[in-house]
């Protein structure tokens, strides 16, 4: 995945076999954020410029590259890995600013909504809307796990659980539109 930004060009890459605190990598990244004890599932890279600039792993479902891992806004890169989303600073030098666990099981990807102000996390179990800064506003579970489809409509998220039953949350307050 690759995202253009005010910094320069962003790829995000997966690490699976990446070893924290390895000399053994075949690449390297100076920063390290490990967000969990333990076994991670989750590893993923961040490249900016060509360069490798942080590597960051989780635990929770496993969760791939795609379209929706990250999004990029002024100065930071908002992603998606394992059951977290991360705030990192593309500025120099590069840091950690947030993690926030936003899932039980796996976040699917993350979505701005501009007009708005709005980070959304659509992930296994929860619809989460985050602030800039990382604070959960709210959360919304369903009857299943949200797999069959996420959308930011002008009005609402639109979230269609493994039942085929489709969710209409309210932007503000996360509360189901009848």
């Amino acid at each position: 995945m690759q995202i253009h930004t005010q910094s320069g060009p962003v790829r995000i890459v997966n690490e699976p076999a990446y070893s924290f605190g390895s000399h053994d990598n075949v690449r390297t990244y100076p920063l390290e954020v490990r967000l969990s004890d333990g076994t991670l599932t989750s590893v993923h890279a961040v490249e900016l410029n060509g360069l490798g600039v942080v590597v960051v792993g989780a635990r929770g479902g496993c969760s791939a590259v795609h379209e929706h891992s990250a999004v990029a806004i002024k100065d930071k890169l908002y992603l998606a890995v394992g059951d977290h989303v991360v705030c990192l600073s593309l500025d120099f030098p590069h840091r950690l600013v947030w993690a926030t666990q936003v899932d039980t099981a796996t976040c699917f990807g993350i979505f701005w909504e501009g007009k708005r102000a709005a980070l959304i996390s659509h992930g296994e179990l929860e619809i989460v809307r985050l602030t800039p800064q990382g604070d959960v506003i709210w959360s919304a579970s369903g009857a299943d796990v949200f797999s069959e489809g996420f959308s930011l409509l002008s009005d609402c998220i639109e979230v269609v659980d493994f039942n085929r039953t489709t969710y209409r949350l309210d932007y503000t307050t996360g509360e189901a539109i009848v």
